[in-house]
């Protein structure tokens, strides 16, 4: 049976832009939505033409050079928004006019100032005129998860029957829980005339750090289109990130039974670009792109990733364009993984050798945060001054790893760290108090 498709609509270079210090110029917007076609995003949020003569030109650029994925240009819900939005779009292979307006009681009465009537009239008028300028219209009802149920169907329908082909169903304060989001969306597809004829779309902000859970809980419950952004940009605390809603469907296809058009190799190059363009730093922990999402220094997980990645690992890194896992030398790693790093720095140790290294290790680790190359031939060499047996230097030997994780195939990936840093200096010869004796088989082969 054919899985359903989820259409990716990225906003990063609107939503994600507006995320403070993130604001890209023309040249750095028309650089990044490159970068999303070779992504193989389906829909390209390019800017809100209206807000500047510069987003007006990057939407214009963009809808000129990217022909593949469908270019929309934000506007609200009023002819000169939508007519600025047109004049950007009208050369795009394939166009959309984004249209949103607010909803929920708090927008309406102190935002806004208009009535429910107002709102659903204004909306209604809105998308008939964008219908008429492009085919391919939709709707945001801005603030609908905090909008009285009955009156977002009564909107909702209404901009059906003038002409929206996308309903989105915008979390716009990251508010709801997953299950809440999920049955609003199954609300909505239940209660709303005409609703079969368009694709309901989620998008949802992270503010209780739930965007990627309330979009995945909105696909179980029916909508075919995400809302989201590299590394998570956005408002406040950010939208739905792109490159974890990818990956949970790719990873669990046993609960997300769903398709995209995503290209996961690229998801790793899309987040690097985004932040030299924006010079705003990933998060080292951040699922999927972030440093230490392949990173490991515990010694019983780096025993175990060298004995077959799959123990700790629930993806290959070259799934989603890393090179390689890392593994960390720090006061948690255990012999295992030294034991390889000195080997690929040309000095194998037997076990009663390797033991006297690792002590200094330790003890060094306990006082500095990583153990870098030169720290450690550091370590070597004044075990060799002190007249212990080191073997001589050899050849720089690879370590070959088990393939491992869905979809990895059984190629083989070389070395687990990084290439030592040419002209690397060894650290000053440090002295060390013996180490505590039971340490000396503290976390041996793990």
């Amino acid at each position: 049976m054919d899985r359903p498709r989820i259409t990716i609509f990225d906003t990063t270079l609107r939503d994600g832009e507006q995320s403070p210090g993130c604001s890209m110029n023309v040249q750095e917007k028309f650089r990044l939505a490159h970068q999303l076609d070779r992504l193989g995003v389906d829909v390209i949020e390019a800017g809100f033409p209206i807000a500047s003569d510069g987003d007006f030109e990057a939407v214009q650029r963009i809808s000129a050079a990217v022909r593949r994925p469908i270019i929309a240009g934000l506007a609200r819900a009023c002819k000169g928004d939508i007519d600025r939005a047109w004049q950007a779009l009208q050369g795009a292979a394939r166009p959309r006019i984004h249209v949103f307006l607010a909803t929920s009681d708090i927008h309406l009465k102190y935002k806004l100032r208009i009535s429910r009537e107002r709102c659903l009239e204004q909306a209604r008028d809105a998308v008939r005129h964008a219908k008429s300028l492009c085919a391919d219209v939709e709707f945001s009802p801005e603030d609908a998860t905090r909008t009285e149920v009955s009156f977002l169907c009564q909107v909702v329908e209404a901009v059906i029957a003038a002409g929206a082909t996308t309903v989105n169903i915008p979390d716009t304060v990251g508010y709801s829980m997953p299950e809440e989001y999920g049955q609003l969306i199954r609300t909505l597809r239940d209660k709303v005339a005409g609703i079969e004829q368009v694709t309901i779309s989620t998008h949802c902000h992270n503010d209780l750090g739930l965007a990627v859970a309330n979009s995945l809980a909105g696909v179980q419950g029916g909508a075919r289109q995400v809302e989201c952004t590299i590394n998570g940009i956005g408002e406040r605390a950010g939208n739905a990130s792109l490159e974890e809603i990818a990956m949970a469907m790719r990873v669990r296809r046993d609960r997300y039974p769903y398709e995209t058009g995503i290209a996961s190799e690229q998801l790793y190059p899309s987040s690097q670009a985004l932040a030299e363009i924006t010079r705003v730093p990933v998060q080292p922990n951040k699922a999927i792109t972030g440093r230490n999402a392949f990173a490991h220094e515990a010694g019983i997980h780096q025993d175990g990733i060298l004995k077959n990645p799959l123990t700790y690992e629930i993806m290959t890194p070259q799934s989603v364009g890393v090179p390689d896992s890392r593994l960390v030398l720090g006061k948690h790693s255990g012999r295992h993984a030294l034991a390889l790093r000195c080997e690929q720095l040309g000095h194998p140790f037997e076990r009663r050798e390797l033991d006297e290294v690792y002590r200094k290790f330790v003890v060094l680790a306990d006082r500095i945060k990583t153990v870098q190359d030169s720290h450690l031939l550091g370590l070597i060499e004044e075990v060799k001054a002190a007249g212990k047996k080191i073997p001589p230097a050899g050849a720089d030997i690879p370590f070959t790893r088990v393939a491992a994780a869905a979809g990895s195939g059984n190629e083989s990936h070389p070395r687990p760290f990084p290439a030592p840093p040419v002209g690397a200096v060894p650290a000053p010869s440090i002295t060390f108090a013996d180490h505590h004796g039971e340490q000396e088989d503290y976390l041996w082969g793990v």
